[in-house]
């Protein structure tokens, strides 16, 4: 028997379809050692080693199993991801099943189809050590910054706050970009249009005032622009210059991991999170119904573009039979990765190009196969050929003052038929349709418009345009970038107030903080140039332990000066809530349980409310059935509910939840409730009279198979009625979301 060791169970799962019956698939689940979660974990008398050891249970257990796997197997293979973390796993799976450190068992694929395992089966290798020290020396370095700037963020400001080497960095950005909008100042311009036309010849079109005696002309004030008109108004407009091109525009490439983060932002509108989960049940594979346990993309951790000629020739097979041979450029499009980038591994594409979207629509979720949609769309895309325009450009002149007018009309679509961009208006700017014109043409005016504007400050990054900074940087590296937008969120650095994200008042005291006394740790060409030298350790044989040490020591003496520096002084935020006491605005304070509202007017008034209570308590109708006060609707940390105005001496509370069936034994209402853990359930109404309990949503049915009670289950994205009783196999079909 032959053993290969995998990362996830759904990867085991899909590989093991491939494999025959003298293969066994397992997975370690991840990491089986880690630095310890409480305590630093290195090493300083020995070259910053890390500690690293089994954290819990699972992981004790995982071993175990795979020990014994590997005493019955004759041959074991390591087929982690294929990248420095997936080879870091693969060496301490070599240290904890003592398997021997020269033999070659590392395999490697890009994806998970039955020719890429079979050929990486073929073709083993020895672990790659230079790989290994890179992430180890990542993993400790990132270590060293969060567990010894933390500390002093907490002690120094407040309580629950994170410092990291890329985190710090990434929140630099939005904060000088915060600062920038909070400094701005707008100026006053503008902006001259004429609308004009020629005579005989349709449609009309706009044009912008420009130039003045053949000068670059920006009009600051009312009275500059009064003069212009006043000629524009009075003086004749003549064709003075047209320059007719054909504009080609090419396909963008196949996606990395940044590109797909971005463009799932902002076409799919899903987080980058989200976004990389999804992508990760593609990669790994799953159940879809007819097909079997199957992946559909190549490896999501890449910043490479490169595809392999297989893969190339099969998307131009299926554009040469899905659009025609005009769609398809005469030789391959190629297309050159950044200059920083690893170039491990393909771009994301899809694995076969025959499973189509649409094949899959029905059988998996709403986010897979969007995802996968547009994985398979973008790569497609990326081998037709361009899209063709016709462009005009025109100047115009009228007295002392040049005017400037374009258009650019498709003739032909090429990768757009495959993967639209989003068309600006066709009335305005460059896609404005043209008349046919010629130099020495008179035109006439139809309307002249004066109009003042201010310039605008710079627009807030969006998750997709952070990522896409960070990228341009060289800040952090794909596979982190999602994980460093949550850890903004979590720690309230950053808000998200539509798509825009802005720095809270938070998030700019520690930028400053770190700023005032770490500068490296927050400058952005300092952590990119680290990252550089990250990288070189696989590639120059640096020794891991002297990049370290050359920033960590500089690090540790300014942790020292810092925390004989004074303490920030934090500013509560002023809410929009009124104290309902005194009168007074409340303030958004931070305690050691969260958030919560305090009146600005303390000591006078020390009221203070619950954070999502943002209205006083509301006096119903209800009567106490405990005490016959009159309830107060409140809002608490699981919602709304009826508490005794006579609070203290009576603690009644009732449910506010609104009914969702009739309780299948007793026939009282089922509302939805909230445990103490904050789980939610479905209870009866009659309890403790009666103890019906449901974690899903029952119908208030009952099965007509087996008598136990019918409940909603959300099949695939699809809402079905099914029985509670997980033995009984009984299906009641889907259900209408109207």
């Amino acid at each position: 028997m032959k053993l290969v060791i995998v990362e996830s169970p759904a990867k085991a799962k899909t590989i093991g379809k491939y494999l025959g019956a003298d293969y066994k698939v397992d997975a370690s689940k991840g990491h089986i050692w880690d630095l310890p979660e409480k305590s630093m974990g290195i090493d300083f008398n020995n070259n910053y080693a890390p500690q690293l050891s089994v954290r819990n249970s699972e992981q004790k257990q995982t071993i175990e199993r795979l020990r014994r796997e590997v005493q019955k197997a004759d041959e074991v293979y390591l087929a982690t991801d294929p990248d420095r973390e997936g080879e870091a796993i693969s060496y301490h799976l070599q240290c904890a099943l003592g398997l021997d450190p020269t033999a070659k068992n590392r395999i490697m694929f890009n994806e998970i189809s039955k020719k890429a395992v079979n050929a990486a089966i073929q073709n083993p290798r020895y672990v790659n050590m230079g790989l290994v020290d890179a992430q180890q020396a990542r993993r400790v370095l990132d270590r060293l910054v969060g567990y010894t700037l933390s500390p002093v963020l907490c002690k120094k400001i407040r309580s629950k706050l994170s410092a990291g080497r890329v985190q710090s960095a990434a929140l630099r950005i939005v904060v000088d970009r915060e600062k920038e909008i909070q400094n701005f100042r707008p100026e006053e311009y503008w902006a001259v249009c004429v609308q004009l036309e020629k005579k005989g010849a349709k449609p009309s079109f706009k044009a912008v005032l420009a130039e003045k005696e053949g000068k670059k002309f920006k009009i600051k004030d009312k009275e500059t622009c009064d003069k212009a008109l006043e000629v524009l108004r009075t003086q004749p407009y003549v064709v003075s210059k047209v320059k007719k091109s054909v504009v080609q525009s090419r396909p963008q490439a196949p996606f990395t991991t940044s590109t797909l983060q971005q463009d799932a932002v902002t076409k799919l509108r899903m987080s980058s999170a989200m976004a990389m989960s999804v992508a990760q049940q593609l990669y790994e594979g799953f159940d879809i119904p007819g097909m079997g346990h199957v992946a559909l993309v190549t490896y999501i951790r890449t910043d490479s573009v490169r595809v392999s000629q297989e893969a190339t020739y099969a998307a131009r097979d299926k554009i040469r039979s899905l659009y025609g041979e005009a769609y398809l450029p005469k030789t391959p499009n190629v297309y050159v990765s950044k200059k920083q980038a690893q170039d491990a591994h393909e771009a994301i594409r899809p694995i076969n190009v025959d499973v189509t979207p649409e094949m899959i629509k029905d059988k998996v979720s709403k986010n897979q196969y969007l995802l996968y949609k547009l994985i398979y769309e973008r790569f497609l895309a990326s081998q037709a050929s361009n899209a063709v325009y016709d462009s005009v450009s025109v100047a115009v002149s009228c007295g002392e003052y040049g005017l400037t007018a374009g258009g650019k009309t498709q003739v032909f679509d090429g990768y757009l038929a495959i993967y639209a961009e989003k068309v600006k208006n066709q009335e305005e700017g460059e896609n404005a349709v043209m008349p046919a014109l010629s130099v020495g043409d008179s035109l006439c005016c139809k309307d002249v418009k004066g109009e003042q504007r201010f310039t605008k400050p710079p627009v807030r990054y969006t998750e997709a345009s952070l990522i896409k900074a960070m990228e341009e940087r060289g800040i952090g590296r794909p596979s982190t970038y999602a994980t460093i937008m949550q850890t903004l969120y979590k720690r309230d650095y950053v808000a998200k107030e539509g798509k825009a994200l802005s720095a809270s008042e938070l998030g700019i005291q520690v930028t400053d903080y770190l700023e005032k006394y770490f500068s490296e740790v927050v400058d952005v060409d300092f952590t990119a140039d680290m990252e550089a030298r990250l990288d070189g350790i696989e590639e120059n044989g640096e020794p891991w332990y002297k990049v370290v040490d050359s920033f960590y020591k500089p690090l540790a003496q300014k942790v020292d000066n810092a925390m004989h520096g004074g303490k920030v002084a934090v500013k509560d935020e002023v809410s929009d809530v009124t104290c309902e006491k005194c009168g007074s605005p409340m303030l958004i304070k931070t305690g050691r349980y969260g958030k919560y509202l305090a009146c600005s007017n303390y000591p006078k008034c020390s009221n203070i409310r619950s954070l999502k209570e943002k209205t006083p308590p509301k006096e119903t109708d209800v009567v106490c059935d405990i005490c016959g006060a009159k309830m107060l609707e409140r809002e608490g940390k699981y919602g709304k509910y009826l508490a005794c105005s006579n609070y203290p001496a009576c603690k009644n509370t009732k449910s506010l939840n609104e009914k969702v069936a009739k309780c299948p034994k007793c026939g009282k209402d089922v509302v939805k409730r909230v445990s103490k853990r904050g789980t939610a359930f479905y209870g009866c109404t009659g309890y403790p009279e009666c103890d019906f309990v449901s974690w899903d949503i029952p119908t208030g049915e009952l099965c007509p198979k087996c008598g136990s009670y019918l409940v909603y289950k959300t099949v695939r994205g699809k809402k079905k009625v099914r029985c509670s009783n997980r033995e009984c196999d009984y299906d009641g079909g889907e259900i209408s979301e109207s």
